[in-house]
This record gives C-alpha cells, sequence and structure tokens, in this order.
C-alpha cells in the first residue's frame, strides 16, 4: 500500500479539481465533494461515489435539497496505487469521473471515453 498522508491525499483531490475547466466547475450546482477512508463494506474497491440528483434529471421540481455528493475513497486508491504519479493519475480520474455521473454522463459513455 502506498504511503501518502491524508494532507497529500486531500492535496491530490484539490489538484485534481481545480484540473477541471472552469466551464464545467461553473457549471456544476449543489455539489460537494468529500475524501473518505473507506467504501462501504459491499464494495470494497470503490474508488468514488456520486450521491445525488444529476443535472439532466432535474426538472422544476428540483429545490431545496441538500447537496450532492461526490466521495473519494482513499484507502482503495492508496491500495491499488504504487507510486505517488500513479497515485495523481487515478485521483484524477476518479474525480472526473464522478463530476461526470453529475452531469448525467453514465458508466458506459464514461468507458467509451476511457474513464473506467
Amino acid at each position: 500500500m502506498l504511503d501518502v498522508s491524508a494532507e497529500e491525499f486531500d492535496a491530490a483531490v484539490g489538484e485534481a479539481l481545480d484540473g477541471v475547466p472552469v466551464e464545467m466547475t461553473r457549471l456544476m450546482d449543489n455539489v460537494a465533494v468529500f475524501v473518505e477512508d473507506e467504501p462501504p463494506p459491499d464494495d470494497p474497491d470503490l474508488l468514488g461515489w456520486y450521491d445525488g440528483t444529476p443535472l439532466t434529471e432535474r426538472d422544476w421540481s428540483y429545490g431545496g435539497v441538500l447537496p450532492d455528493r461526490i466521495v473519494i475513497f482513499r484507502g482503495p486508491l492508496l491500495r491499488m496505487c504504487q507510486s505517488h504519479e500513479e497515485l495523481v493519475d487515478e485521483v484524477r480520474i476518479t474525480v472526473v469521473h464522478e463530476i461526470a455521473h453529475h452531469f448525467g454522463i453514465d458508466d458506459d459513455r464514461l468507458h467509451d471515453l476511457g474513464y473506467d
């Protein structure tokens, strides 16, 4: 397992978010990003999770709801990476993958784009 402090990991997530084009981040609405140590026990290899209502599914009735959540899971990413560079790349891919879900892009389309 790669040995990276929580602060270093959080910085990698921050860098990934900073790398998202401004045009996209301006379109993100009512979403917050979190880092947690481990995913749910029933899916121990899960790298990230989007929990919310994608922009493509919101209609006139959407309002007064808690922010959508993007969660990046530290443990599985640290276990799968052999170097800091690989970690930064995998964190970036995971962040982009979860942001894509916020925009309504499903896993099949992400796979076609190389984000799986």
